[in-house]
């Protein structure tokens, strides 16, 4: 889906005018967002195209990451190779395992004197995120039946 295709989407469920009103900007450009932005179109480049361009230009994912958090979710890169190795399901499934168990220990690390200070807190963010990615991997190649990825995670291949 295109960027603008979202938008008008967005607009069928929220107001254009709300929008408009929200960001201090024109209710026409609000409008010109909606509308494809190439030779033949009218309309302007929109705050996703912007955010697009400002990933490949960087190519920095914390944008992205940033973005998630402010929707109170989070990212996970997809991978990348679909195709399909089952012997790997169960050292897939051990990583897991471990993430899970290293993430534990940095907490019990933390809280053992009952408090956590924010050097522990962003170490505990940081072995999440990771364990959240380890494990979206997992599920993903799961659904996808391919397990060449994880092979690639553990050094293989």
């Amino acid at each position: 889906m295109q960027s603008h295709e979202l938008l008008r989407e967005v607009f069928k469920t929220t107001s254009a005018k709300q929008i408009s009103a929200d960001l201090g900007l024109s209710l026409s450009l609000i409008y010109k967002w909606a509308e494809t932005d190439d030779a033949d179109g009218s309309g302007a480049a929109n705050p996703l195209d912007r955010l697009e361009q400002l990933l490949r230009s960087t190519k920095d994912e914390r944008i992205v990451q940033w973005l998630c958090e402010r929707a109170g979710g989070f990212f996970i890169r997809n991978p990348k190779h679909r195709h399909a190795h089952p012997d790997f399901l169960i050292p897939a499934t051990n990583e897991i395992v471990q993430e899970f168990a290293d993430l534990l220990a940095v907490v019990a690390s933390a809280a053992a004197d009952n408090h956590i200070n924010k050097t522990e807190a962003k170490t505990i963010r940081r072995r999440w995120e990771e364990l959240k990615s380890a494990t979206e991997t997992f599920v993903h190649c799961c659904e996808e039946g391919n397990f060449s990825k994880l092979k690639e995670g553990q050094g293989g291949e």
